[in-house]
């Protein structure tokens, strides 16, 4: 009996360095995009998202990552959700789409995150139809309304990154 306690110790204690070591080697978003990101997200051609499914499935599975949740925790533009630490309905989400777009390679989304500190931010995901990666992203302005309103915050470096918590 001592010696299976003294195994299942030992293996929960591998398993947990295992897991801080991966932890440790993700790479984290650099804090301002570099001249050759803000040279193609400049010239780059965004098409209008109008809702979460009419994003790329690979960047809401991204989003859905990032946020750290087990299902998509992002209310549609104008829906209700979470906007104070007041919770109403705890079905709500916590977050809320304000525009998105999509290019050919890219795709840049801005959503307000409510709970104690309301706070707006942008995130902007490389993506193909067989891979997606989160590339960089910040904390933003709140009065953005438009996909080329949130590129030309982020251009101008009004967007301050990486935030957290997304």
């Amino acid at each position: 009996m001592y010696l299976r306690r003294v195994i299942v110790l030992l293996c929960a204690v591998s398993v947990t360095l295992w897991l801080a070591l991966g932890a440790g080697n993700q790479t984290a978003p650099p804090a301002a995009l570099s001249e050759a990101q803000q040279a193609h997200l400049k010239n780059e051609r965004f098409e209008l998202v109008t809702s979460i499914r009419g994003l790329p499935l690979g960047v809401r599975e991204a989003l859905q990552t990032l946020f750290g949740s087990s299902s998509l925790d992002i209310a549609e533009p104008g829906a209700e959700f979470q906007a104070t630490d007041v919770v109403v309905d705890p079905k709500l989400p916590i977050r809320r789409l304000v525009a998105a777009g999509c290019s050919r390679d890219h795709c840049l989304v801005y959503y307000e995150r409510g709970g104690n500190a309301h706070t707006w931010h942008v995130t902007l995901f490389n993506w193909t139809p067989a891979a997606t990666r989160f590339e960089w992203g910040g904390l933003a302005p709140g009065n953005l309304a438009t996909i080329a309103d949130v590129r030309k915050a982020v251009l101008s470096g009004e967007v301050k990154g990486p935030a957290g918590p997304w």
